[in-house]
Parts: structure tokens; sequence; C-alpha cells
């Protein structure tokens, strides 16, 4: 049962009170037209809790803006979300483009920093963020007293002598609930092994992030990138006021897990909703994505903490494959991968997952 305005609710009550399900909770599909935007094809989601988000159909089913009670959770860069005619792979070029998001998809061969291997040049993190889907569904329907709105969509990487790989992203939400599910099935449909990397780039912003908001992750192990991480790594879970000329720091992280291999992590600034707290949490599985990647980057209007979960132990294409840690995909092969996104509302909720985490560092 829908759980909406301070009780629960059962379908024959709530058909009984509206006369279209789009009053409470539904999807829409729109076309962006203003500047470098126009033509993007995006869906927006709603579902009576207070959590609303936009997927870009056109910019591989990727949620761009999303917020709770009109409080926005994503950071949002100056570029916009530009359409995918404007995408310069060379080198950095990605950056041109990257809106920042609640999720973002970096691979699908490569991901991480520029790369050239066998001749071939691969741009930072990939294509797959700026690419089209195709057979594009949306829609919702009843489960018993639950109502689910959902979009679908597939994300195909393909080159002639290269590699043929297909995304089938779903993104779904329960009416009166407060979690994102997205759930994306990889395939390789070539004749030749193919690599997938894989990261979501998942991207916090203010006022989720602002000074005195914490990362809780239950971390085996954080490795700083480089001397200008390792200057930081005693405050790789705290977040400062926006400095001006701020260097970005990466850490990447080994999590703990249950027996399944599930395990979380949140960001909680705990000074919002009254100070009751608010917060964002990510729930996946180490054997999907065994590492995590924390981007954290508090400059001045580039104010972001990444919170990046990745197929990848090496988050380098030409080390990973020197040492044989380079994922690859077998011909025919496919592979699934889940993340669930949700909403942390007061000190309870994050008290409670504050203990889960806890629980999972033993």
């Amino acid at each position: 049962m829908a759980f909406l305005f301070g009780r629960h609710w059962s379908k024959e009550e709530i058909l009984k009170r509206v006369g279209d399900i789009s009053q409470i909770c539904g999807t829409k599909a729109v076309e962006l037209q203003d500047g470098y935007e126009r033509g993007v094809l995006a869906i927006d989601f709603w579902n009576g809790s207070g959590l609303r988000f936009t997927v870009l159909a056109s910019r591989g089913m990727d949620i761009s803006y999303a917020e709770y009670l009109g409080i926005p959770l994503a950071w949002i860069s100056p570029t916009k979300a530009i359409h995918p005619a404007f995408y310069e792979p060379e080198g950095f070029n990605w950056l041109r483009g990257f809106y920042g998001g609640l999720l973002v998809t970096c691979g699908l061969s490569h991901a991480g920093w520029p790369a050239v291997d066998d001749g071939k040049s691969y741009g930072l993190h990939g294509r797959a963020s700026y690419i089209p889907a195709s057979n594009l569904s949306t829609g919702g329907y009843w489960d018993g007293d639950d109502y689910i709105v959902y979009a679908e969509g597939m994300v195909r990487e393909a080159c002639v002598f290269g590699e043929n790989l297909s995304l089938l992203r779903r993104i779904e939400m329960k009416m009166g609930d407060r979690r994102i599910f997205a759930k994306d099935l990889v395939k390789n449909d070539g004749f030749e092994p193919a690599p997938l990397m894989l990261i979501y780039h998942c991207n916090l912003g203010f006022p989720i992030v602002d000074e005195g908001s914490r990362l809780i992750a239950p971390s085996i192990e954080v490795i700083p990138r480089d001397e200008i991480a390792k200057s930081g790594a005693n405050l790789w879970d705290k977040v400062e006021a926006p400095q001006h000329g701020y260097k970005e720091q990466v850490f990447f992280h080994t999590l703990a897990a249950d027996e399944n291999g599930q395990t979380v992590v949140a960001m909680v600034n705990d000074s919002l909703l009254g100070g009751d707290g608010l917060g964002v949490y990510f729930r996946f599985n180490i054997n999907q994505f065994p590492r995590l990647i924390q981007w954290k980057m508090v400059g001045e209007g580039t104010y972001v903490i990444g919170i990046e979960p990745t197929n990848l132990t090496i988050v380098d294409r030409i080390k990973a494959k020197e040492q044989g840690q380079l994922p690859m995909l077998q011909p025919m092969e496919e592979r699934e991968f889940r993340i669930e996104i949700g909403i942390l509302h007061g000190s309870e909720e994050i008290r409670s997952i504050e203990e889960e985490i806890a629980k999972l560092r033993g």
C-alpha cells in the first residue's frame, strides 16, 4: 500500500479520490528547447512523496535533476544537458557536456581518464552518457495496492570492426516511496571479447553537500589517488565551505558488505529539515561494483561530492590491462548491475543507516 499524506492507502481508496493517477504519481515525456539542450528528450517522474527527478532518454537514460520536498539533491554544472550532437569525444572534452546530475553513466567500453590502447583513442569516461536510448518505454501499472512508474530504454555502443555493447536500463519507483531503483543489463552482442568499464557517477550538491555535511561509508580501506588527495586524506568524510582554487581530491574505497555482497553509503546534512537532518543513500552490491570512487570537489561553483560505484579495481585502462584486471565481456555474455538511491528523512532514518553501516564494518 502507498504511504501518502500521513497514512497508508489501498488502490481502491486512491482511485475513488482522483480522476487520473497522474494527479499523484506518473511520468511525462518532454523535449528540452533552449540552447544546447534543444532536442533532448527527457522524462519527468513524480510519485506523491516529494521525490521528483528527470531521466534523459537522449543522454544514456541517465538521471539529471532530482529533488525532495523542493530541496535539490544533485549538483548541476554550467554546461547543462547538451544534445548529444555536440559531444566532443577527444581528451577531456567529455566535461563540456557533463551536466552533473544524480546518476551519469561512464562507459561502456571505456571509463576513467583518456587513454590510447592498441592505436585507438578513448576520451574521458567514454560515450555512454551521450548516446540516445532506443526502444523507449514509459508508463505505470498497479501491482496489488502498489502503483509503479518506470522508464526503460536501450543504449548501444557499437563500432564497425569494434565493440558491440548494449545496455538495457530500467528506472522505476513506487507511489509514495522515497527510493529510485535502476537496473542495467549489459550485453556483448558481438563475436569478440570486449572490455566493460562502468562507473555510476552520482553527483550530490548543495544543500545536501554543505559545510558540516558528512559521508558515511563502511570503508575497509581508503586510498588517495595522488599527492593532492593525500593532503586531505584525514578529511575524506567531511565537507568544508566552498574554497577558492580548490583542487579535486579523489579517493578509492574498498567497502565492507553483508553475506550477500550488499553495501550502502550515505551523504548526510544534519542541519536540514530544521535540524532533524536529510540525507541521500546509495545501496549496491560489491560483487557488481567491487570499488567505490569518491570525488571530493569543494571549489567555488564546482561544489560537489561524487559517489561512484564501479566495476573497476584499477581505474586506469592501460594498467588494468597490463595486470589482467580489465573487466571483459565474452561474446553474447550479459551482466546485470543494480543501484538503489533513497532519501533519509530525519534523524531516526539517519541513525538507522549509521547503525547498518557500523554493523557492516563489524
